[in-house]
C-alpha cells in the first residue's frame, strides 16, 4: 500500500486519516514541501479555504501543491479542497490552484445549517448508491471538456475528475463507505 499526504494546515484532517488507514494507505500530514515531495498521493481535505490559501501562502506551499497536483500522482479534493483545486471561484471569488479545469461557487448549498446527507444513485459501476455529506458545500458550475462528471446531485456535477484529479463537494471521508477513496487510490495498491 501507498503513502497518502494530506494538506494539513487546517481542515478535516483525522477523518480523513481514519478513512485512509482503514484502506490499509500510511496517511501523512502535509504542512512542508519536503513532506509533500515524499507522498505517493495527496488529499486537500474539507475545511475553510480562505484560511487555507492563506496559509498555503504563509508556508511556501502554493506553488509546490500546484506542482503536486500536475505531477501524475492521485489528487483528492473534498469540499474546500475542491475549490483549491478549480480553475475560477466565485462567491466571493477568489485565487486557487488551477489544477482542475472546473468553475466552482463556494457555500452554493446554504449555511452551516443547510448542510444535509443524501444518497447518490446512478453513478458508475462500484460508485451506485454513494452516501455523501454535504456541509456548506460548494457547486461545480462549469465542467471543461477533459472533465468528466462521475457523480451528480439533482443535475449537478458534485463528483469530478481530469486523470488522476479528483473533487468532490461532499465529504465522503464523513461516512463508513470507503469505495470511492479505494477507487482513487487505486493506483497505490
Amino acid at each position: 500500500m501507498g503513502t497518502v499526504g494530506i494538506l494539513a494546515l487546517q481542515g478535516d484532517v483525522e477523518a480523513h486519516a481514519a478513512a485512509i488507514g482503514a484502506l490499509g494507505h500510511v496517511a501523512r500530514p502535509v504542512k512542508s514541501a519536503r513532506t509533500l515531495e515524499a507522498v505517493e498521493a495527496l488529499v486537500l481535505p474539507g475545511g475553510e479555504s480562505t484560511t487555507m490559501l492563506k496559509l498555503l501562502h504563509d508556508e511556501a506551499l502554493f506553488a509546490p501543491l500546484q506542482e503536486a497536483c500536475r505531477s501524475g500522482r492521485p489528487v483528492f479534493g473534498t469540499c474546500a479542497g475542491t475549490i483549491l483545486l478549480a480553475r475560477h471561484v466565485t462567491h466571493p471569488e477568489q485565487a486557487s490552484l488551477d489544477a482542475l479545469d472546473i468553475d466552482v461557487q463556494r457555500n452554493a448549498y446554504g449555511r452551516q445549517r443547510d448542510s444535509f446527507v443524501t444518497r447518490l444513485e446512478g453513478g458508475p459501476p462500484g460508485l451506485d448508491d454513494l452516501e455523501a455529506v454535504f456541509i456548506r458545500a460548494p457547486i461545480i458550475r462549469r465542467v471543461g471538456a477533459q472533465v468528466e462528471v462521475v457523480l451528480r446531485h439533482r443535475e449537478a456535477p458534485v463528483l469530478v475528475r481530469s486523470g488522476a484529479v479528483w473533487a468532490a463537494t461532499f465529504h465522503p471521508e464523513m461516512t463508513s463507505d470507503r469505495r470511492l477513496l479505494a477507487r482513487i487510490l487505486e493506483p497505490l495498491a
